[in-house]
């Protein structure tokens, strides 16, 4: 039998995400990211299709490196305008009963003891089903919105993100006992004091604002792909996810991640884009119309602020300088291995065949579902963020088309485990356990 494949969606409480101009398609949806049942109907799809997870991305800053201006960020949507998406989540959750929800937030501009809050309440309202997908971020942008002159050096990000780390497990493992809460009527004590605790941790001192959530910490999720994001993973995360690459350098990162968590597990996700048709040429026929409404421009100011590179100095055929670059270091690194030393704009322009670097599959439900398994099995993944081209329809085509040519082959499930997010992913108990540094933390 195949492995189970298991799948996210991928999105962000915005217009653009990864395919850039999908939203001026006549079909797309996405405009209405700022009424709330256009998430409710998304968790219900989602559901639906026994998807693991909706994994929100997040930035707090403009993409503003191409032409040095977030001139074509706005004009085109790419994550700008942007909602929190922290504030969906609980909207999506009382619509449903088993849907984990992945929520990136940016550490290096926030309040430990706040921050902590947050995950808890969210927790809280979902029942555990709720994620943290952990960013050091990589926007100057970002940093000027807070103050700052500029970001953090790549490897200093991820220095602070240790100190952060620690304090975070300590509000939420061991501040409060798992016994401190009484809730005894008759004597009118809810929790003995007794039995909980001021932290103190990275220049604080606070006992967590919130009782324990039944996870007690988030799912942890990281996209760090660097050498120095794989060792920060390795140490922290509980679900990693990997941009999509060639199998053999998606089997080196994994079998790199693997060994360097051991003996913790991992479930490590790799980006996809899904063009499903029930006929080849159906779905040859959707590639055609959506790639109509590429947005080559949105994709450039995407790729410049994620490679840290102004592309409009350059000119179409001559090489890219990309030393030197603060950005995304793992990126930098992909394109010197897809392209070789040398590549030009033109190179990349070549790949954005939806507005995003990210080569969409395209085919019928079983073809994808026969690319999915052998990539899964060549490459020793758990499964696949998919992102979205034209919303609502390429959701419903997963729901709809995808999942039951999975189910056929025995490589999807065909209902939820019991638990939370963290059960269901890993059929163990709802909180961190030893070696995970956060078991340490508890109290």
């Amino acid at each position: 039998m195949p492995r189970e494949i298991r799948l996210n969606a991928f999105d962000m409480a915005c217009v653009g995400h990864i395919q850039h101009g999908m939203w001026t398609h006549p079909r797309d949806r996405s405009t209405d990211y700022r009424r709330l049942d256009y998430w409710t109907g998304l968790a219900r799809t989602l559901e639906r299709g026994l998807f693991d997870g909706l994994f929100l991305a997040d930035v707090v800053g403009l993409y503003d490196v191409l032409g040095g201006s977030p001139d074509a960020a706005i004009r085109h949507a790419v994550q700008v305008p942007l909602l929190d998406p922290m504030l969906v989540v609980p909207a999506m959750a009382a619509v449903t009963r088993h849907l984990g929800f992945g929520v990136t937030v940016n550490l290096t501009y926030e309040a430990p003891a706040l921050f902590a809050r947050r995950f808890s309440t969210l927790d809280h309202l979902t029942d555990g089903r709720i994620g943290w997908n952990i960013v050091t971020g990589y926007l100057d942008s970002a940093a000027r919105a807070m103050g700052l002159p500029a970001q953090l050096a790549h490897d200093a990000r991820y220095e602070a993100a240790e100190q952060f780390m620690a304090t975070a497990y300590a509000l939420w493992e061991g501040s409060w006992a798992g016994d401190a809460v009484q809730a005894d009527r008759a004597t009118g004590v809810y929790a003995d004091p007794l039995k909980v605790r001021a932290i103190r941790s990275g220049g604080i001192e606070a006992i967590h604002l919130c009782e324990p959530s039944p996870q007690r910490t988030p799912v942890l999720y990281q996209a760090g792909a660097s050498d120095r994001g794989r060792d920060f993973a390795a140490r922290h995360a509980e679900c990693v996810f990997l941009n999509p690459s060639s199998p053999a350098n998606v089997a080196r990162m994994v079998a790199d991640l693997r060994a360097k968590a051991a003996p913790r597990p991992l479930r490590i996700f790799v980006g996809a884009t899904l063009i499903l048709g029930r006929t080849e040429a159906e779905a040859e026929g959707l590639l055609a119309e959506y790639r109509d409404h590429a947005s080559i421009t949105g994709a450039l100011a995407h790729a410049a602020a994620s490679l840290g590179i102004d592309f409009d100095r350059f000119g179409m055929d001559e090489p890219i300088a990309a030393s030197g670059s603060n950005a995304i270091s793992s990126n930098v690194e992909a394109m010197a291995r897809v392209f070789g030393p040398g590549w030009t704009k033109r190179h990349l322009i070549d790949q954005f065949i939806l507005g995003s670097r990210q080569k969409p599959m395209v085919g019928t439900p079983d073809a994808i579902a026969e690319q999915l398994i052998g990539f899964a099995e060549a490459t020793d993944v758990d499964g696949f963020n998919l992102s979205r081209t034209v919303m609502p329809e390429c959701i419903e085509a997963v729901a709809d088309l995808l999942v039951p040519a999975l189910q056929a082959r025995g490589a999807y499930k065909t209902a939820y485990a019991p638990g939370t997010y963290r059960e269901k992913l890993f059929g163990a108990g709802p909180l961190l356990a030893a070696p995970h540094p956060a078991a340490a933390a508890r109290g």
